[in-house]
């Protein structure tokens, strides 16, 4: 039986507020203090289901719109510097881990940044370091690599292939040379063709194209024809990301009043609308906002936010961990100054046993990540799970922000055991996902400074 709804039709909230793709959010850590050993914040942890993640920090442009933790080339010998520092990091944790139950690895992921700024040789050394000091077994566990159109070259590829990658994400934005540089990544059409080329030919088995809508000029035509251009190669996923303004980027620097206020959230969500509905009419199935996978395509083990899930091991200064009571990692920054320091400090370092930066999870974060996790994907929340976990209801846990969805129309009516977004609801998980958000991590998300 459906829950009754007894709240008013409340005000609908601009979609484009937050990617919540990680709770509780980076800019939500701070310090530890003291620093926990990690041989401490492991012990009793599963080591079972672990997920692998390599953060690779170096790019050869910065794109305009981008935030993530990445800085513009590598200069003298510190991409060696940076391996060295990854092997010791690795070390480290292992040891931590101890050997009374050794880590099972179910799948990885090298990111960034760009993890093919690398040369072959330092893919070769990347995957080593995954390999002998942690122990996963590439070959045999799903691995997700990210590259660019410039850095996807045939002696790259054939390395990822040759060790393992099962899935190569290729940040193309659009196949439009205007747009590509109204956004501050210029690139040629036909590099992108190129790449693209070389990854069908290196057999790859899912490649995965990244698009994004919302780009100054872009109109319905030109958004179709980037969608049509990427069809032609068949990929197995094809994610449609909206373009955001964070300050600090390059596009932030440069105020634009046509990228505020509500025409701009209709306009984005009307490419939304019309990428999603064409996606679907070609054979792809929708998994969250942004993923769309061929209805064909070879599975990848658990989606989109499986990276996420606790039990997870970050390498690199920009990457995260999570156990099941502590998220940590190294310092954060969207600066170039800051991210540069930031990356000496983490080649400098020679002690990798204790977290530096982190954020504690009770039961109540715990409850909440679990059911954003979960809501945010197309397939639902299902209560028996989430009870079987915290032995709890989830409308019990959150009636009224589950109610307030209702009354948008954002919550299919799937009765209580599933609960489900409707279309309007996924169009909109990023206002969704922050109304979950405890009180405690908005306070410091808002107390956080970005630097």
């Amino acid at each position: 039986m459906t829950r009754p709804i007894t709240a008013p039709e409340p005000t609908t909230p601009r979609p484009y507020q937050s990617y919540t793709y990680a709770y509780p959010h980076k800019t939500a850590y701070r310090p530890l203090a003291p620093r926990p050993a990690l041989k401490d914040v492991w012990e009793g942890e599963s080591r079972r289901s672990l997920s692998l993640y390599v953060h690779i920090p170096f790019c050869e442009i910065r794109c305009g719109f981008c935030n993530l933790f990445t800085r513009i080339g590598a200069p003298g010998d510190l991409t060696g510097r940076y391996l060295d520092a990854l092997g010791r990091q690795a070390a480290a944790v292992r040891e931590a881990l101890g050997e009374a139950e050794p880590p099972r690895f179910v799948n990885a992921a090298f990111g960034g940044g760009t993890p093919t700024f690398l040369d072959p040789a330092e893919l070769e050394r990347l995957c080593d370091i995954a390999e002998r000091e942690m122990g996963a077994d590439l070959r045999a566990v799903p691995l997700s690599v990210e590259a660019s159109p410039a850095t996807a070259t045939a002696d790259r590829l054939a390395v990822l292939a040759a060790r393992g990658t099962t899935r190569l994400s290729l940040g193309v934005q659009s196949f439009i040379e205007e747009e590509s540089r109204s956004a501050a990544r210029p690139q040629r059409r036909s590099d992108v063709e190129a790449a693209l080329a070389r990854i069908r030919d290196a057999r790859i088995p899912v490649l995965n194209i990244d698009l994004i809508y919302g780009i100054d000029g872009q109109t319905a035509a030109s958004w179709r024809h980037s969608l049509d251009a990427a069809l032609a190669w068949r990929p197995e996923e094809i994610y449609l990301y909206p373009l955001y303004v964070r300050p600090l980027t390059g596009l932030g620097r440069h105020a634009d009043p046509l990228r505020a206020g509500r025409d701009w959230d209709e306009q984005r969500l009307r490419r939304y609308r019309e990428g999603r509905d064409h996606l679907l009419a070609q054979g792809y199935e929708q998994v969250s906002m942004r993923m769309f996978r061929r209805a064909d395509a070879p599975p990848q083990g658990p989606d989109d936010y499986a990276c996420q899930t606790d039990g997870m091991i970050g390498l690199g200064c920009g990457a995260r961990s999570y156990t099941s009571t502590l998220h940590y990692s190294f310092d954060y920054a969207v600066a170039m100054g800051e991210i540069r320091g930031i990356i000496d400090d983490y080649t400098a370092t020679e002690d990798f046993s204790r977290a530096l930066h982190g954020r504690r999870v009770d039961e109540e974060e715990a409850r909440r990540r679990h059911l954003l996790q979960s809501l945010l994907q197309a397939e639902g929340l299902r209560g028996a799970d989430y009870r079987r976990r915290f032995g709890r209801d989830p409308w019990d846990d959150f009636r009224a922000e589950l109610t307030t969805l209702a009354a948008r129309g954002w919550l299919a009516p799937t009765g209580d055991e599933l609960l489900r977004l409707s279309d309007e609801g996924l169009a909109h998980s990023d206002a969704i996902g922050p109304e979950f958000f405890s009180p405690a991590v908005r306070a410091a998300m808002a107390a956080y400074e970005t630097k």
